[in-house]
């Protein structure tokens, strides 16, 4: 069961094997060295463009965001890079107390750093600190200004380096890992005109800080791979995660934040409106592709299906509630499967399908 429920993880996070004989795990040092003495990146703000994370990694680091519960957890990540790519091979926990909306690392943390990398280069690893990790416990992954200071000071001074963010309480159990990768613009510089982005479910408290440091970074494509050689490692990560994910509950562990995310749905709600008044165009779900409006400059109340920028107070309120009645149910789904499978005889087990269809009657 543990070894579907690993595969079904890899499916779901787009797990790519790599040979291990890959040219990048035996990058000469002389070669990267000089990579960085020509520091491309800092003619070019976007010369970064992905990031390729071994799943060692990612399950180090979810597995550390998950233990930190409603509180934010930081470390750092170890690798390579080459070509506007970094490769993040390994990760390592700092010893950092964080609150539930800000992390620093202090002198602790630092001299823990020194120490880890002394350590791993005794060992003959040959991987640099390439950048930092934290969690976002429930409100999503993105920079807050706190991050970007950290980021910019970082790249001033440890270039190249990466900032990674990740939301265990929106990292659906044994399944995909809700993951962010950034890299901060230069200070004074003006980011090209963004287009529309993927809309992201920020809680109402979050909102003005996000919408401030929006444009002072940009995400970098994020990528997991694995080797053979990882096998082994990942057995044995495995284990430790899939014993946390199986004797948790959804409904109880993410309780608080599952209350969070109604108060704040409502806090929209009201929002919402308030911002409707007499305009049919606040009532859409969708909102009108430029140059379809009327001509005569009459209200559209067309709902246009095929479009993406679904921006109107309502469509963000709408697509809020559905993924906090998505989550619940699955919280349901997965406590009912574990009981029938370890709590009535194999031939009354229940399956995955009976077990959402029983969820549904029940509600």
């Amino acid at each position: 069961m543990a070894e579907i429920a690993r595969k079904t993880f890899e499916l779901n996070n787009d797990v790519q094997s790599v040979d291990p004989t890959a040219a990048i795990f035996h990058y000469p040092r002389e070669e990267e060295k000089a990579l960085e003495d020509d520091a491309p990146w800092s003619k070019d703000p976007h010369y970064f463009h992905t990031v390729k994370i071994s799943a060692v990694a990612l399950i180090k680091m979810v597995t550390h965001a998950r233990s930190g519960g409603m509180y934010e957890i930081m470390g750092v990540m170890y690798g390579r890079v080459k070509d506007g790519v970094f490769w993040i091979m390994d990760a390592a926990a700092l010893p950092v107390q964080g609150t539930e909306t800000r992390v620093n690392a202090g002198n602790e943390a630092m001299e823990y750093m020194v120490s880890f990398q002394e350590s791993s280069r005794e060992a003959g690893k040959g991987e640099l600190l390439r950048g930092w990790y934290h969690s976002h416990p429930g409100y999503g992954c993105w920079l807050s200004g706190i991050d970007v200071n950290t980021q910019l000071n970082q790249q001033k001074f440890n270039d190249p380096y990466l900032a990674v963010v990740i939301d265990p309480n929106r990292t659906v159990s044994a399944g995909k890992v809700e993951i962010g990768a950034f890299r901060t613009y230069p200070e004074g510089y003006k980011p090209p005109s963004a287009g529309t982005s993927q809309y992201q479910s920020i809680p109402m408290d979050k909102i003005e800080d996000f919408g401030v440091h929006a444009d002072a970074y940009y995400p970098l494509k994020v990528e997991i791979y694995k080797t053979k050689l990882d096998e082994q490692l990942l057995d044995l990560l495995w284990n430790k995660y899939w014993v946390a994910t199986l004797s948790s509950s959804l409904l109880t562990s993410n309780r608080e934040y599952s209350t969070s995310q109604v108060k704040d749905l409502n806090a929209k709600l009201q929002v919402a409106s308030t911002n409707v008044g007499n305009s049919t165009s606040n009532l859409k779900l969708k909102s009108a592709p430029s140059g379809q409006a009327s001509s005569k400059g009459k209200d559209n109340s067309k709902d246009y299906a095929g479009v993406e920028d679904e921006d109107t107070p309502l469509a963000k309120v709408a697509k809020d509630g559905s993924r906090i009645a998505t989550e619940a149910q699955n919280g349901m789904i997965s406590q009912l499967i574990k009981d029938k499978l370890f709590n009535t005889p194999l031939n009354t087990a229940l399956d995955p399908d009976s077990a959402r269809a029983t969820v549904q009657g029940k509600q």
